[in-house]
C-alpha cells in the first residue's frame, strides 16, 4: 500500500512503524509542518494497560521508552495547605519531545520517509494518489474542517482556562495542589517525566482567571512559539509558597480554553482521522498521547487484519470508538468537576482528597480500597466521625435523618410507575411491589407517582389519592410495611400534566389513549413532542382547583400514614412543565422569568406543606437539566432547589430530563449525579437532604457516592427490579451484619449468601516444590533522584 500520512505526532508516527514492521513493502510518507526537534507541551502520561499494548506491538520502542520513564504510585493532593497522599495507583511518564525522538528514529530505521518543515498537499489530491490518508493533524485539524460535512465534528469548547508549563525539579509524585484566593479556586496538575523536569499545569474557571487580572493577556498579541511572560509572572507570585526555589519553565505557554473534539465519523472513503484529529479527552484523566498512540496501534493492526481498506477503517471505528467514549465520558465527568470546583471548598481535606480521586466514576472506594487500604479506613471513618456513628459500617449502612424522620440506612427504592391500578386503587400488585422491597431492606421505600385527580393521572394504570377507597387501599400497604419490616415509606404526589392520558407504558410510553381518555392540561398549549396530545393551556381559576387537589390528596396520604410526602416537580409533568422554559411560554405571573416559572409550583409546595403533619419530612423531586438548548440547567436547577428548601422542604430528590421527546441526555454510568452533587454543595448549610438517582447499581458506586459527599441518600430504581432483598444482599456481600440491613425473622436463615460453586472439594498436590510468593508491590512508590522508590505509607501533613 501506499499511505499518506498527515502530522508527525506520536500518533502518525507511531502507525507508520507499526504498520512499516507489518508489511516492509508499504511506502509511507509523513508530512510535518515543524522541524523535527519542534515540541510542545513538556511530559506524557501512560497507563500500565497501554504500556502492555505498546510492549506486545514493538518491544524495541518500549524498551527505549520504559528506559527514559519517570515511575511512580503515589498521588497527593493538597488542598488548603492541607495534604494527603493515596498510594497504589501506577503512572509512568516522560518527555514528550523524546518520545518523538524516538518515533522518529524508529521510522527512520524502518525506511519510513518523513518530510519535516513540509506542508502536506491538499487532503483530496492526496486521497487520490494513495491507498489510505491518516489525518493526525491534531486538534486544529485540516482535514477534519475539509471533510467537516463527512466526520460531523463537534467542537465543545469549555470554560476553564489553563496553560501548561513546567517545573526545573522532578515532582515526586502525581500532584494535585487546589488553592483558594482571594480571586477564587486555582488548581496545579502536576506530575515527574524525567529526573530534572515535571510537567506543572495551571487551570481555573474562566470567572477566577478574569478575577486573578489574567484577562490581561488578551491586549498583547503572542506569535507562535512565545510565551505569556507576563502571566507566568503572576502564577511565580500566587503560587509561590508552593513553588519554593523551583523555576517555571515555558514552551509555547498561554491561556487555553480545553476543546472536546468529537466526530460522528472517523472516516471518509480512504480518509481516516487518529488522536486530537478525532477526539480528544481532558489532561485531568489522562494524555491525549496516551490515546493517539491506542488509535495507531488498533488502525495498524486492523489495516493488516483486513481484505480492503474500507473494510479495516469500518473495523477500526468499530473496535475503537467505544474505547474512547468510555474515555471521553469519564474526561467529561472530571473536566466538569474541575469546572465546578468552588461548590467543594465547604469540605475538609480528606473528603475533598477522596472526592478528587473518585471525580470521573472510573476510580470508586472499593478501588482505592484494594491499592490504599490504609487510605480507604480513614474515609470511611472519617465519615463515620461526622455523623457520630461507628466507624466499621460501610456509608450505605450508616443512619440518616431526613426533618425528624430517622432512616435507618442510605438506600431508597426509587419511585416507579408500576400501571398496575383501577380506577386508580392500588391492588395486591402494589402490597407485593412495595412490600417486597421493604423486606429486602431499604431504609426508604417510595410509592409511584400518584395522581391528585382522575385527570392528573398519566395512563389509566396510575394509582391516586383522590377517592377514600384509593387512601385506604394505600393505607393496606402502609400498615404491611410498617408491621413487617424497618423500613419507612413515602408517597409520591404529582399531576401529569401534558403527559397525562396516555398508554400504558408497555403499549406505547407517551403515546396519547385512543379510548377513554382526556385532554391533558399544561401551562401552555406546547404538547410533549411530536405525535404527542396539545395539552389545554390552564386558566388561573383552574391552578386554584388543582391547588386544592393537591390539599386534598396530601391529607388522605397523611390518613393512610404515610412516613414522608415527595412532591413530584420532575419529568415534565405539570409542576416540572412551569418549571421550563420549553413547556411554559406564558406571558402572565407564571411565566417568563424563572421567579415566576416557580410562582405556581410554589404555591402548590406551600398549601401541600400547610396540610402536611408538621413532624413528617417532605421533599422535591426535580428535574435538574432539560437535555436539551434553551431549557433548564444545572445552575437553574440550584436556584429552583433553593426556592423550595427556602419554602421548607426538607429535601431534594435530583432526576433530570424527560421534559420534552427531543432530549439527548448524557447516558452512562451514574450519569446525573452530578447534578445531586452541585444541589448539596452548592446548598451546603441548608440542612436540606439531598438524594441522588440515575443508573446506579453497585454498592460500591453507593459508597463512593456518599463517602465523596455528592449525595445524602441514594435511590436505586430498576436495580430493585431485578434484585428486591439488594440492600440485604450488599450487607452480604460486604460482610455487614448491624441494625442498617436487618433481616425479617423468616428470612435470616437465608442470610448468609449460598454457595455458587463446588467448595468441598480436596486437591492433591501436583508441584515437587512450592513456587516462592511474589515480593509484594509497595503501596507508596515516589521518583525521588531519578529513581522509583518505595516510602512509609504515612500520609503528607503540610508543614
Amino acid at each position: 500500500m501506499k499511505i499518506a500520512i498527515i502530522g508527525g505526532g506520536p500518533a502518525g508516527l507511531y502507525f507508520a512503524a507499526l504498520s512499516k514492521q507489518l508489511d516492509p513493502a508499504h511506502e509511507i510518507v509523513v508530512w510535518e509542518r515543524n522541524a523535527a526537534d519542534d515540541t510542545f507541551g513538556f511530559g506524557v502520561v501512560f497507563s500500565d494497560e497501554t504500556l502492555g499494548g505498546i510492549e506486545n506491538a514493538d518491544r524495541r520502542i518500549f524498551e527505549q521508552m520504559q528506559s527514559r520513564f519517570a515511575r511512580w504510585s503515589d498521588i497527593d493532593v493538597t488542598f488548603d495547605g492541607v495534604a494527603h497522599t493515596v498510594g497504589g495507583q501506577g503512572f509512568a511518564a516522560m518527555s514528550r519531545r523524546e518520545l518523538l525522538l524516538l518515533l522518529q528514529e524508529r521510522c527512520a530505521e524502518l525506511g519510513v520517509e518523513i518530510r519535516f518543515r513540509t506542508e502536506a498537499p491538499p487532503v483530496d489530491e492526496l486521497s487520490h494518489q494513495y491507498d489510505l490518508v491518516v489525518a493526525g493533524d491534531g486538534l486544529n485539524s485540516r482535514v477534519r474542517s475539509f471533510y467537516a460535512e463527512r466526520f460531523r465534528p463537534s467542537l465543545d469548547v469549555r470554560a476553564s482556562k489553563y496553560i501548561w508549563l513546567a517545573l526545573d525539579k522532578p515532582l515526586e509524585a502525581f500532584t494535585f495542589i487546589v488553592k483558594n484566593t482571594p480571586y477564587g479556586v486555582m488548581q496545579v496538575h502536576g506530575y515527574p517525566f524525567s529526573a530534572d523536569r515535571s510537567t506543572f499545569i495551571v487551570e481555573m474557571h474562566e470567572d477566577v482567571w478574569v478575577a486573578a487580572g489574567f484577562d490581561a493577556s488578551l491586549t498583547e498579541s503572542l506569535p507562535p512559539g512565545v510565551s505569556d511572560t507576563r502571566s507566568i509572572d503572576r502564577i511565580r507570585e500566587l503560587f509561590a509558597d508552593e513553588l519554593g526555589d523551583a523555576q517555571l519553565l515555558a514552551n509555547n505557554s498561554k491561556w487555553i480554553n480545553f476543546t472536546t473534539v468529537r466526530n460522528e465519523r472517523w472516516s471518509h472513503q480512504n480518509v481516516v482521522l487518529v488522536g486530537d484529529a478525532a477526539h480528544t479527552a481532558h489532561f485531568s484523566i489522562g494524555s491525549g498521547t496516551k490515546l493517539a498512540m491506542e488509535d495507531a496501534l488498533a488502525l495498524a493492526a486492523t489495516i493488516a487484519e483486513q481484505p480492503d481498506v474500507a473494510s479495516a477503517l469500518a473495523a477500526y471505528e468499530s473496535e475503537r470508538r467505544p474505547v474512547v467514549l468510555s474515555t471521553q465520558r469519564a474526561a467529561q465527568a472530571s473536566l466538569e468537576w474541575f469546572e465546578n470546583i468552588g461548590q467543594y471548598t465547604a469540605q475538609d481535606a480528606l473528603q475533598f482528597t477522596f472526592n478528587l480521586l473518585t471525580r470521573s466514576r472510573r476510580i470508586t472506594f472499593d478501588g482505592l480500597a484494594l491499592r490504599d487500604a490504609d487510605f480507604a479506613r480513614r474515609v470511611q471513618a472519617s465519615f463515620a466521625e461526622r455523623i457520630g456513628s461507628d466507624a466499621d459500617t460501610p456509608a450505605l449502612f450508616q443512619p440518616h435523618r431526613i426533618g425528624a424522620l430517622e432512616l435507618k440506612n442510605r438506600i431508597v427504592v426509587s419511585p416507579m410507575d408500576q400501571y398496575m391500578a383501577v380506577d386508580g386503587v392500588a391492588g395486591d400488585f402494589h402490597l407485593a411491589h412495595l412490600g417486597s422491597k421493604a423486606l429486602g431492606g431499604a431504609g426508604l421505600v417510595m410509592t409511584e407517582m400518584i395522581a391528585p385527580s382522575a385527570t392528573g393521572r398519566i395512563t389509566l394504570g396510575c394509582g391516586g389519592l383522590y377517592t377514600d377507597e384509593q387512601r385506604d387501599a394505600w393505607a393496606r400497604i402502609v400498615d404491611f410495611v410498617h408491621t413487617h419490616s424497618t423500613a419507612r415509606i413515602g408517597a409520591q404526589l404529582g399531576h401529569s400534566g401534558r403527559k397525562g392520558s396516555t398508554k400504558l407504558m408497555w403499549e406505547g410510553i407517551d403515546d396519547p389513549l385512543t379510548e377513554g381518555g382526556w385532554q391533558p392540561v399544561g401551562p401552555s398549549a406546547i404538547p410533549y413532542g411530536e405525535g404527542s396530545a396539545v395539552p389545554r393551556a390552564l386558566t388561573p381559576a383552574e391552578l386554584e382547583a388543582i391547588v386544592d387537589d393537591y390539599v386534598d390528596a396530601t391529607r388522605r396520604a397523611a390518613e393512610a400514614g404515610f412516613d414522608l410526602l415527595e412532591l413530584h416537580a420532575a419529568h415534565g409533568y405539570l409542576l416540572s412543565s412551569f418549571l421550563s422554559p420549553l413547556a411554559n411560554t406564558r406571558t402572565d405571573e407564571y411565566g417568563g422569568s424563572l421567579e415566576n416559572r416557580l410562582r405556581f409550583p410554589l404555591a402548590v409546595f406551600d398549601a401541600v406543606r400547610a396540610a402536611w403533619p408538621a413532624e413528617r419530612p417532605i421533599v422535591v423531586r426535580l428535574s435538574a437539566s432539560d437535555w436539551a438548548p434553551g431549557g433548564n440547567t444545572v445552575a437553574d436547577a440550584v436556584e429552583i432547589a433553593a426556592a423550595f428548601v427556602a419554602h421548607g422542604a426538607d429535601g431534594i430528590d435530583v432526576s433530570s430530563g424527560q421534559v420534552v421527546r427531543h432530549e439527548k441526555p448524557a447516558f452512562g454510568r451514574s450519569y446525573q449525579t452530578p447534578f445531586a452533587d452541585a444541589i448539596r454543595n452548592r446548598l451546603a448549610g441548608s440542612g436540606a437532604t439531598v438524594i441522588a438517582v440515575g443508573a446506579i447499581s453497585s454498592a460500591d458506586d453507593v459508597n463512593s457516592l456518599l463517602l465523596a459527599g455528592r449525595a445524602d441518600l441514594v435511590a436505586l430504581g430498576r436495580t430493585h427490579l431485578w434484585d428486591p432483598q439488594w440492600t440485604l444482599h450488599a450487607a452480604a456481600d460486604l460482610g455487614y451484619r448491624g441494625p442498617g440491613a436487618d433481616w425479617p425473622l423468616p428470612f435470616r436463615a437465608g442470610s448468609r449468601k449460598p454457595p455458587t460453586a463446588r467448595t468441598d472439594a480436596v486437591r492433591p498436590r501436583l508441584e515437587l516444590l512450592t513456587r516462592r510468593a511474589p515480593e509484594p508491590v509497595p503501596v507508596h512508590t515516589r521518583w525521588i533522584d531519578g529513581a522509583r522508590r518505595a516510602v512509609d505509607a504515612e500520609p503528607l501533613v503540610a508543614g
